[in-house]
């Protein structure tokens, strides 16, 4: 089977990496660094997991990337980079990967990283002992026998990937995808160290058991107050880390947060609602805003014998909807560039073409008369008023949203809305059980691709926990996986998902944040947002 090299100036420029040596004492890319490189941020709320087979959210995953690393990162502009791989060959075919591993990726036992690593790591997030809410992931990348494994029909052992060697990691697909490659940056495809979880097994994360492959090692834990990280001597590019101690800290108040890093105690903040004219205007070097390819939205429980029933009416949905005026959160509330959300998927995904979508374009007025009809439709009115209740994690961000829709809900449909406010690993589980009515929640790409965000809505999709569930969905999103160009397919899911309306997309993410300015290495124009600790400085001011 003849191969193509793919990445292989990355593959050079990798092993060039390897043995170079510094090319500067004090100094990174030009500048001189400052004697003081610990770095802190905030979180909104605890680390619901270490373990990257079972990391479902950002701020898990955002941490994770600085203790564990998989076969490839992103660099500022979202392209691949090595890491635990130095680069693959694709067959002819495409659907046989071959990478190659860096042969000085260790643990930080010391014990190096192989192929075997990612292979029981793939092999644990597929299977149904786990309950991994990322299962499904490792079949939207068509990853050969992941649906047939998660089903419970095959054995893990029979996952479409295998170590040839301790150093070659061969993955094959059941149908050629172009993006696979990008899908391999997320964290569940991170490699696990079996000799940990086989020794401590669910406490295999603990602190005091837990071993990693990433440039830090987790050096401290205090649920629910922070996180920190150091520099892990055993990391195979550690000579590059300049950054350490990196501490997270757990902060759900924005506007707290935002009072902590003005007295200098956080380096990184994000921007309460409503505060980004302002301090663009005060700190022009240090409040930031661009796009980020994530999506606002509130999940409607759709699960038989669950939720309330009122919401299994489409018209009562799409009454919901329409009577949210999206502008005047965006424009009113949080003020940093956020745009108004009438579907799904951002429109800063790559190759992506949003349906025309008809309430998109009707006045705030119209939109709200038609809310009035279709809710009078469903039999609701002063006679029989509707009351409905939402889940959303702790945060005054999430609060004032909620607080802002429940009275436009009330104004213009006479609907009762009761807001319930959890932490978040509380806020999870509900939604994975289906405890819930309404929740809110928010996606951001997994990789810059828009089936990252429509396979949410499969009935097949471990992270659909609102149970949405059309035939006709589920064809498109299946079809799509074989064709050579599946936005048409795309499109039409979409428009499905403003038909049914199983959620109600309220706004597309920016990245807004506070950030001191003698500190490098975030990117500003990557719409995925990855951001690695390993990549960040302190310069002399």
């Amino acid at each position: 089977m003849t191969k193509q090299l793919l990445l292989t100036t990355i593959l050079g420029m990798a092993l060039a990496t390897q043995v170079a040596t510094h090319a500067w004492a004090d100094q990174k890319n030009g500048e001189e660094l400052a004697d003081n490189q610990a770095f802190s941020l905030t979180m909104i709320d605890s680390i619901k997991s270490f373990d990257p087979q079972l990391i479902s959210s950002v701020e898990d995953a955002d941490l994770a990337r600085s203790i564990f690393e998989g076969l490839m990162d992103t660099d500022a502009d979202g392209n691949l980079v090595p890491a635990g791989a130095l680069g693959y060959t694709v067959s002819d075919d495409k659907l046989v990967y071959t990478f190659k591993l860096n042969p000085a990726s260790k643990w930080s036992d010391g014990t190096p990283v192989t192929a075997q690593d990612y292979v029981f790591g793939w092999q644990r997030l597929v299977d149904p002992a786990l309950a991994s809410e990322y299962a499904y992931y490792m079949e939207l990348a068509q990853v050969k026998n992941a649906a047939k494994v998660t089903s419970g029909e095959l054995p893990p052992d029979q996952l479409g990937v295998r170590a040839v060697d301790d150093l070659t990691l061969e993955v094959t697909l059941d149908n050629p995808i172009p993006y696979f490659p990008k899908m391999v940056v997320n964290t569940s495809m991170f490699p696990a160290p079996r000799q940990a979880i086989e020794k401590f097994g669910a406490d295999w994360t603990k602190i005091e058991n837990i071993v990693t492959n990433g440039p830090y090692r987790l050096t401290q834990v205090v649920d629910g107050e922070k996180y920190v990280v150091e520099k892990d001597p055993n990391y195979w590019n550690a000579k590059d880390v300049v950054m350490s101690p990196v501490t997270y800290l757990v902060v759900n108040d924005d506007d707290a947060g935002l009072q902590r890093y003005l007295a200098g105690e956080i380096d990184r903040v994000p921007i309460p609602s409503g505060k980004y004219p302002d301090l663009a205007a005060q700190y022009p070097a240090e409040a930031h805003s661009y796009p980020s390819a994530c999506t606002y939205t509130y999940i409607i429980n759709l699960a038989d014998g669950k939720g309330n029933e009122a919401l299994k009416d489409v018209r009562v949905r799409k009454a919901l909807s329409l009577a949210v005026d999206r502008n005047v959160i965006t424009d009113k509330l949080l003020k940093s560039g956020q745009q108004p959300a009438y579907s799904w998927t951002p429109p800063t995904i790559n190759g992506y073409t949003m349906p025309t979508i008809d309430y998109a374009s009707m006045t705030q007025d119209a939109r709200n008369e038609e809310a009035k009809k279709l809710l009078a439709e469903a039999g609701y009115g002063p006679d029989k008023p509707l009351a409905v209740t939402l889940n959303y994690n702790t945060s005054e961000g999430h609060k004032q949203i909620a607080v802002a829709i429940q009275q436009m809900w009330k104004q213009t449909l006479g609907v009762e809305l009761t807001p319930n406010n959890y932490e978040w690993k509380v806020h999870t589980d509900k939604m994975i059980a289906g405890d819930f009515e309404m929740a809110r929640y928010a996606w951001c790409a997994d990789y810059n691709e828009a089936s990252t965000f429509l396979d949410l809505w499969t009935s097949y999709s471990t992270n659909n926990d609102g149970k949405y569930n059309n035939p006709d969905y589920d064809k498109l999103m299946k079809d799509a996986k074989t064709m050579a160009d599946p936005s048409a397919n795309y499109t039409a899911a979409e428009q499905l998902l403003a038909t049914d309306m199983p959620i109600i997309p309220i706004y597309h993410y920016v990245s807004s944040r506070m950030l001191k300015a003698d500190i490098r290495g975030f990117s500003d124009h990557d719409p995925m947002n990855n951001w690695y600790a390993k990549d960040l400085y302190r310069v002399k001011q």
